[in-house]
C-alpha cells in the first residue's frame, strides 16, 4: 500500500513537456491578452471573453438587455445569475481539459515558489487568480471548485478571495470602462494596470497578515 501511494504521488508530481505547453495556452486563454491586438483581430478567437460572447439588446439598446429594465427582488437576481452560467460553464469546462492535460501540476510547480512566499497559497490556485484578471465570475467558480475539492483550505480561500476582490477583472474592466480616460492620462496606460495588479498583492498580503495575527485562532485545526 506505500508504494501505491508513493507511485501515486509521483505520478502526480510529474510534469513534463506538455503540461507547460497546456499551461502557457491556459494562460494566453484567461488573461485577455488576446482579446484586443492590434492588426490580428483573428486572435481574440483564442480568448475567453469572446467566446463568451454577449446577449443581444431589446428594443432600447440604451438601456435594456435580455434582462429587460425596472425588475426587482428575486426575479431580477434569478435572471442576473442565469445570466452568468455560460460564462462560468465554459471557464469549468475548459479548465477540466486543461487540467487533463497537466496545466494544473504545471501551475503548481512554476507558481508555489512565488504565491507561496507572498500570499501564502500553492501555486495550484494560478489559473483561479489569472482567470479572474478577466471575469471575476469564472474566477470565482475556479476558487470554488479548488476549496469544494479539498485542494485549498479556508484560509488559503479567503486570501485568495481578497487578492481577487481587489481589482476584480481588472484587464477587461480597465480596457472597456477605463479607456474612456486614456486620453487625459499623463502617464503611459501600462503604469495604471500595473499599479492595480501589485496592490492585489498588497492587499491579499494584508489579509494573510491579519488571519495568522488577529484571526489566528480561527484556522488552528488547518496548521
Amino acid at each position: 500500500m506505500g508504494e501505491e501511494k508513493h507511485t501515486q504521488s509521483s505520478r502526480e508530481l510529474h510534469v513534463g513537456p506538455g503540461a507547460y505547453i497546456a499551461l502557457i495556452i491556459a494562460i494566453l486563454f484567461f488573461s485577455g491578452l488576446f482579446m484586443k491586438v492590434g492588426g490580428m483581430k483573428w486572435l481574440s478567437a483564442f480568448d475567453f471573453t469572446t467566446l463568451s460572447g454577449t446577449f443581444g439588446t431589446m428594443k432600447d439598446p440604451a438601456k435594456n438587455t435580455f434582462l429587460g429594465a425596472g425588475g426587482a427582488s428575486a426575479k431580477a437576481g434569478f435572471l442576473f445569475a442565469l445570466s452568468l452560467a455560460p460564462t462560468v460553464m465554459l471557464a469549468l469546462g475548459v479548465l477540466e481539459i486543461f487540467t487533463h492535460y497537466g496545466a494544473i501540476r504545471a501551475a503548481h510547480k512554476l507558481l508555489t515558489p512565488l504565491l507561496k512566499p507572498l500570499l501564502g497559497i500553492p501555486g495550484l490556485t494560478g489559473l483561479a487568480l489569472i482567470t479572474d484578471l478577466q471575469s471575476t465570475d469564472a474566477g470565482a467558480a475556479l476558487t470554488k471548485e479548488l476549496y469544494d475539492e479539498k485542494e485549498i483550505t479556508k484560509k488559503e480561500l479567503v486570501v485568495m478571495s481578497a487578492w481577487q476582490y481587489s481589482g476584480a477583472g481588472m484587464i477587461n474592466n480597465y480596457f472597456a470602462i477605463g479607456s474612456a480616460l486614456f486620453a487625459v492620462l499623463t502617464a503611459p496606460v501600462i503604469i495604471p494596470l500595473v499599479l492595480m495588479f501589485v496592490l492585489k498583492f498588497v492587499g491579499g498580503m494584508f489579509v494573510r497578515f491579519v488571519l495568522s495575527t488577529v484571526y489566528k485562532e480561527d484556522f488552528q485545526d488547518e496548521q
